[in-house]
């Protein structure tokens, strides 16, 4: 089975061409911020995402004969774990999110493709990042006006716990796991049983700092901030995210730079850097309480968890609550393409989206 695989990030689109589990393709295009400039509203760059894939595809000699096109999720309503066929609802959804990113490009770009395939050919997203499966006493929050909203990293979260229970000879839907997905953005959740009973929102105000995102901020302060004048509501919007957390503190969200900022004896950049680890920490801790203790592994992915400084400062303050495993980087492509795959050799169901 040929499984085309997109995958449409803030300043990139991932692509890449499976044959049952092998890949036989993989790049990722670059787009510049020279480039993405031009369009007023991510959703304004399909035509452009679109035409760069077919071009990459053309120019690598990729026959267009998928046997499934596969696409990360959007940021679509709240919705249950599992595969999804694209339809018209969805379409219709992300071209008005309740936010702006460009996953909301992913199954457009996908059905697009498929079309013009052949209209046999199936397309799915798979986890995207709107999975709500938390606990009715995970969504409460301080205020009724205010209600918690999940968006996260679940493909990749899910994606390194089948992992990891396939290399423990486990199974994923009898484990408690506390799963740290560590990037430009930053998502905890706690994996009971097969579901995600609760994790932070990690694009736009909740848990712990990041590169680029603000993470909880102290509510007063930020009212008053808000109605000072000194910001517009995008500049405000922006020091949520873009231009927060390291970003807002360092003015870069290059853990690398940071890395070596620190070994040039700068204090700050230490001082802020170990303060996003001290916060993550403190997040694993407080949601091992979900779990009441009960945790078989702590599993540490995504791009910073390849830096030994990060995860041995983690280690020191949370390896006393279980073992913990890391896995640097992020599945995503493979998880998409296996999905895709399960549903085609009839192991799991795609679900409708309503």
């Amino acid at each position: 089975m040929k499984i085309l695989v997109i995958n449409p990030g803030s300043t990139s689109t991932k692509v890449a061409v499976y044959n049952e589990e092998i890949a036989l393709f993989s790049t990722t295009i670059t787009h510049s911020p020279h480039e993405l400039a031009k369009y007023k509203q991510v959703i304004d760059q399909f035509d452009f995402r679109k035409e760069m894939v077919c071009n990459e595809l053309k120019s690598n000699n990729i026959a267009f004969n998928f046997d499934a096109i596969v696409a990360r999720g959007g940021i679509i309503k709240p919705i249950l774990g599992g595969v999804y066929l694209v339809n018209e609802k969805m379409k219709k959804d992300v071209l008005s999110p309740m936010r702006h990113h460009a996953c909301n490009l992913g199954c457009l770009i996908a059905d697009e493709i498929a079309k013009k395939q052949s209209p046999k050919c199936p397309t799915f997203i798979a986890d995207p990042g709107t999975v709500d499966e938390l606990e009715d006493i995970a969504r409460i929050t301080g205020s009724p006006l205010l209600p918690k909203i999940v968006i996260a990293h679940t493909l990749n979260q899910r994606a390194v716990s089948r992992r990891y229970a396939k290399e423990k000879n486990l199974d994923y839907d009898k484990l408690n796991l506390i799963v740290a997905h560590l990037g430009g953005g930053i998502s905890i959740g706690v994996h009971k049983k097969g579901k995600i009973i609760d994790v932070n929102n990690a694009l736009d105000g909740e848990g712990p700092f990041s590169p680029e995102r603000a993470g909880t901020l102290p509510a007063g302060a930020l009212v008053d901030l808000c109605f000072s004048g000194k910001l517009t509501q995008l500049e405000l919007k922006q020091r949520i995210v873009g231009k927060a957390g390291i970003m807002g503190h360092l003015g870069t969200t290059d853990i690398k730079d940071v890395l070596e900022r620190i070994e040039g004896g700068d204090q700050k950049a230490k001082l802020v850097l170990d303060a996003m680890i001290y916060n993550i920490a403190k997040s694993i801790g407080a949601l091992a309480t979900v779990l009441k203790g009960e945790i078989d592994a702590i599993l540490l992915t995504g791009g910073i968890a390849y830096s030994d400084y990060i995860i041995q400062s983690l280690k020191e303050r949370i390896d006393f609550l279980s073992e913990v495993y890391v896995y640097p980087g992020e599945d995503e492509m493979e998880a998409l393409a296996l999905n895709a795959i399960a549903v085609l050799n009839g192991d799991i169901q795609p679900k409708e989206y309503l």
